[in-house]
């Protein structure tokens, strides 16, 4: 399957934003806004609809209370899974409510541990998370900032290659930030976990 793109409230950063056939984009409650301003229509709305002026006519809709479990974006994730995709690109996710950007964090993880992979696109930067395995990062040039968080309570075997600070079979922890404020020694560089979920943080080109 496609790539299924999630568009949220929170700032919209349009690097990468290029959806093609085969690809499915969801607009979580005044997510849509955004892609308004593109004009591109998504395939699907979904939310509770406390932010969202006015819902847009012919654009199938998927109505949530207002007083719910979930987030909007974490809504909008289930929708695609159920479709059956596990590759997510995540926009407008951070630069709201601090809290929101808390929770959409917190999805990744969650995300990852069911095997899909999500992409959070920010101002600046992309998170991703890794479980039990080995990720091979994005090309960036040597100098380019990377931090390494553990997501939950422990990860194990954390090894760190092509990095300025190299990690062989470490464990990370959630209470010490130890694989903060790394970079890239080399344009192409991996993060292995080999048990457990890593938060990865890595600075993209302006």
């Amino acid at each position: 399957m496609g790539l299924c793109y999630l568009v949220g409230a929170g700032t919209f950063c349009a690097r990468d934003f290029a959806p093609e056939a085969g690809d499915f984009v969801i607009a979580a409650d005044a997510g849509y806004d955004a892609l308004r301003a593109m004009n591109i229509t998504p395939d699907l709305l979904v939310g509770d609809f406390d932010s969202l002026a006015q819902r847009p006519a012919g654009v199938p809709t998927h109505t949530h209370p207002v007083e719910k479990d979930d987030t909007d974006m974490a809504l909008a994730f289930e929708e695609g899974f159920a479709l059956g995709y596990r590759d997510f690109a995540m926009y407008g996710a951070d630069g709201g409510r601090l809290d929101h950007t808390l929770a959409n964090l917190q999805l990744l993880g969650g995300v990852s541990r069911r095997g899909a992979n999500v992409r959070m696109v920010g101002n600046g930067f992309d998170m991703v998370t890794l479980t039990n395995g080995t990720l091979t990062l994005p090309e960036r040039a040597a100098g380019t900032l990377v931090s390494v968080f553990c997501h939950g309570a422990v990860a194990e075997g954390v090894t760190l290659r092509g990095l300025r600070y190299p990690l062989l079979g470490a464990t990370l922890t959630a209470d010490r930030a130890l694989g903060v404020s790394n970079e890239y020694r080399d344009t192409v560089a991996s993060v292995t976990v080999a048990k457990g979920t890593l938060l990865l943080y890595i600075a993209c080109p302006a």
